[in-house]
């Protein structure tokens, strides 16, 4: 089967791409000891109050052949739920049903998280064993999102891990003064139409549709 990335830039530059961690280490400098030393395998009071702060997180994941999901999950900060030291529970908001994350959990018992705090240049990130649960005694605690969520992802942490600000700095992430202008950008509409591929659909029809989800976006 050909591959869908065949005669595209990947293609090329794979060919002499570092083959192994003694060539990778090679290309850097070792990390120093506050880097390895501040990793954890539960969380802080300071990890547990980031985490209650937090409104955004990226979940990654992969499926038993080993492709990777990168997806967000959002809410009132504190939407995701602590535990305990050693457990978090994220609640499953109404989305697109793909179930692409949740798949994934099912499959490998796997996750990674990345939590983002808005105004914030610390992230963090939590690694660990995970499951999807419908335990009505969990999801009647996860109301934060509107209403109890069908499912919540739970992970069971094995690594804890603060990341420095330098990510967020760089992109200037929470400086509105140097975000691109919205038409430097494409809509969300032209970026969904051009996606579906669907000549009868027009960015209106899409338009509309985004507004309607929008609208009854807890149900």
């Amino acid at each position: 089967m050909t591959s869908p990335l065949a005669d595209s830039a990947f293609d090329s530059l794979r060919l002499d791409a570092v083959r192994d961690q003694e060539g990778l280490r090679r290309a850097y400098a070792l990390p120093n000891d506050a880097a390895k030393r501040k990793q954890m395998t539960e969380l802080t009071e300071q990890t547990r109050q980031l985490i209650g702060c937090s409104s955004l997180v990226l979940v990654a994941s992969t499926d038993a052949d080993g492709n990777c999901d990168v997806s967000p999950r959002g809410g009132p900060a504190g939407f995701v739920a602590v535990l305990d030291a050693r457990t978090v529970a994220i609640p499953d908001a109404t989305g697109n049903k793909r179930l692409d994350t949740l798949q994934n959990v099912v499959a490998t018992g796997r996750a990674g998280l990345l939590f983002v705090i808005p105004g914030r240049t610390t992230t963090l990130r939590v690694n660990g064993s995970a499951c999807v649960s419908t335990r009505p005694e969990l999801l009647s605690q996860l109301t934060a999102v509107g209403k109890p969520p069908a499912s919540a992802l739970v992970l069971g942490i094995e690594e804890v891990y603060p990341h420095c600000p330098k990510a967020l700095l760089r992109s200037a992430a929470w400086k509105p003064e140097q975000w691109l202008s919205a038409d430097a950008q494409p809509t969300s509409a032209e970026v969904t139409l051009a996606q579906l591929r669907m000549p009868e659909l027009t960015i209106a029809d899409i338009e509309r549709a985004e507004a309607e989800s929008l609208k009854y976006r807890y149900e």
